[in-house]
């Protein structure tokens, strides 16, 4: 019997190394900027067409290659970072594995200029899936170009399963952000289809920061800084009242390598513990410096997980720095009983004022008896008659319908309280007279059923039937909008500027009218009827985050997240009293959606107690 098994050849085994280190375009981005960053370069740019599916170049000022350096760059584990096993306990670069290159060559067609500091003439080399096709002297600046062109042109199952422009091009600015953010000292500028993105100049790390997310989050940022012989801890927290529910800035940087830890974002979230209300989320941008061989990186192909040696340690000290910061700042309220440099107010005393005042004198009536009912008056309108109304029972129940025999949907749905389904659908099945509604706590509905007694969420319930309403004026591209006499400015990050087009069609259909400024600007001029009363920025950059947070892709995904962010921010809030009335048409609209049970995120919206576990009740 033959021998079977054999060694596979270099281009395959590239393949296969590619599908853990490249697996979209944003990780070329951050393998080729991590390596501009450890040559040592003054100024990247980074120019990008298609969202990185026609081209990649990352141009760097760097110290550049050889021509023998610049050959082997491109061999499978093949790297000048390191050289033993001990260097993986003292790295102070980004890239040490030798992979990226080899894995970028087996999946796209690359060229590279590189010329070495001090030399005269640079080498180009051109490949096409891991075939050297050209190499030849060029007369190229210093540093290094790297071009890659056509990414997964021979992986076309890949190429195909990418997703959207907006979301590759997302997840390119997202790994931009990073490395900009960490290296502070380099310029860098990004550029997507000849439009310039960012342009960041040499600075420090706060105004990195302002230059990546804008000069608004200047006011909001604290100050972090720890000392200790395990760690050196610096950074900025923000401040409570800029912590939002989606969307938040969180990153940990360690010796200069952005990561995810989840344990020391609990740390961070201690720290905020009764500071920001529950379910929302701080921004914070800390960096960790510590000794190399008390972490290792060498956990995952993306380098994002690293594990501590003294992890615990480092949690108390983070949490310790994160309050301290808080403390400083004055963030956490305190009550100062210091008067030694208050004002002195006046108080008026008439003796000192007129020096004749004589206190008035006051008339007793020695004859009042309080106890004494016969002199009593009794007034001459009689208030009790207000109420005599107030305590008279509802007239009895002529039929209750069965919530399993309630209409299944309807043309249209009711959207405010005081409007009923159109004509043409079933007329209200609850009202003052055939089934009472009762309120509890202002935040329940009670009413009886044929089943039982049903207790309604009425927020929930409110979410219900906007959300099918909004969805349906997407669907049916009908949604009204009530211009607004000032427009409002929202700004966003490039991250969410990128977004913005593929949604600004579906928001115009609920009733949004934005008009982009440019420098990731829009002016919201128009707003559905009925929400005028709320946060409009707010209102939108929630829509935008919720959207990026879900990672919708499909259209029908990205129009039940717009119209579940607006249904939830314009339905009307727990604690709102309603009137008998607002109750019915309520109640009426509710059961006319198609799935009245449930809120678009899988939330209850009714609790049925059936007469049977009434009467286990009364046993």
């Amino acid at each position: 019997m033959s021998d079977i098994i054999h060694l596979l050849p270099d281009s395959i085994a590239n393949q296969i190394a590619a599908g853990e280190v490249i697996q979209r375009p944003a990780s070329v981005v951050k393998e080729l900027v991590e390596n501009a960053v450890d040559a040592g370069s003054g100024h990247i740019q980074v120019n990008i067409k298609d969202a990185g599916r026609t081209l990649i170049q990352v141009v760097d000022d760097g110290k550049g290659m050889s021509e023998t350096d610049a050959r082997m760059a491109f061999e499978r584990h093949a790297t000048s970072k390191i050289s033993t096993a001990d260097d993986l306990f003292s790295l102070h670069t980004m890239g040490f594995r030798g992979e990226a290159l080899a894995s970028i060559v087996a999946v796209a067609q690359v060229e590279l200029k590189t010329r070495l500091k001090g030399t005269e003439l640079g080498t180009l080399l051109s490949f096409s899936g891991s075939v050297l096709e050209r190499i030849e002297p060029d007369a190229c600046n210093e540093g290094s170009v790297f071009s890659v062109k056509n990414l997964f042109f021979n992986v076309p199952a890949r190429r195909k399963f990418l997703k959207s422009n907006e979301t590759e091009f997302r997840n390119i600015i997202n790994e931009f952000e990073r490395i900009a953010l960490v290296n502070p000292q380099v310029a860098m500028s990004l550029y997507h289809n000849d439009t310039e993105i960012f342009n960041l100049p040499e600075s420090g790390l706060r105004q990195r920061i302002i230059n990546v997310y804008g000069k608004t989050l200047n006011q909001k940022l604290l100050s972090v800084d720890a000392q200790s012989s395990l760690v050196t801890i610096s950074g900025f927290v923000g401040r409570p009242d800029s912590a939002k529910k989606r969307g938040a800035l969180q990153y940990f940087f360690v010796n200069g390598r952005f990561m995810k830890h989840p344990y020391f974002h609990k740390a961070v979230m201690q720290a905020y513990e009764q500071l920001i209300p529950q379910g929302e989320q701080p921004n914070y941008f800390i960096y960790f410096t510590l000794d190399p061989a008390t972490i290792d990186v060498n956990i995952h192909p993306t380098k994002t997980e690293i594990k501590f040696e003294n992890e615990q340690p480092i949690w108390q000290i983070l949490m310790a720095a994160t309050r301290e910061a808080l403390a400083k700042s004055s963030a956490i309220p305190s009550i100062d009983f210091d008067v030694e440099d208050s004002i002195d107010i006046p108080v008026y005393n008439p003796v000192k004022e007129t020096g004749n005042y004589k206190a008035p004198r006051v008339q007793v009536d020695s004859g009042y008896n309080p106890f004494d009912t016969s002199s009593y008056k009794k007034p001459e309108f009689d208030w009790s008659k207000l109420y005599q109304d107030f305590e008279e029972d509802r007239s009895a129940i002529q039929s209750e319908p069965d919530i399993s025999e309630l209409p299944s949907g309807g043309d249209s749905i009711s959207v405010g309280l005081d409007e009923i389904v159109e004509p043409g659908t079933p007329a209200p099945l609850f009202n003052n007279v055939s089934n009472p509604c009762y309120q509890y706590k202002g935040r329940y509905i009670i009413t009886s059923l044929k089943s039982g007694l049903a207790l309604i969420d009425q927020y929930r319930a409110h979410v219900r039937i906007l959300f099918d309403q909004y969805l349906m004026n997407i669907r049916q591209q009908k949604g009204a909008s009530q211009q607004l006499l000032f427009p409002e400015i929202a700004e966003f990050t490039a991250a969410e500027a990128a977004v913005l087009p593929s949604l600004l069609e579906d928001m115009r259909f609920i009733g949004f009218d934005l008009t982009h400024l440019g420098n990731n600007s829009y002016a919201i001029n128009g707003l559905p009827a009925g929400i005028e009363n709320l946060d409009t920025v707010a209102l939108v950059r929630d829509m935008v985050d919720r959207t990026i947070e879900t990672g919708c892709e499909v259209h029908e995904e990205i129009c039940e997240a717009l119209a579940l962010s607006l249904a939830k921010a314009a339905a009307i809030r727990p604690g709102k009293i309603l009137s008998a009335e607002e109750m019915d048409n309520l109640l009426a609209s509710l059961f006319s959606c198609q799935d009245s049970n449930l809120t678009p995120d899988g939330k209850t919206i009714i609790s049925m107690l059936t007469d049977e576990e009434l009467e286990k009740r009364f046993k």
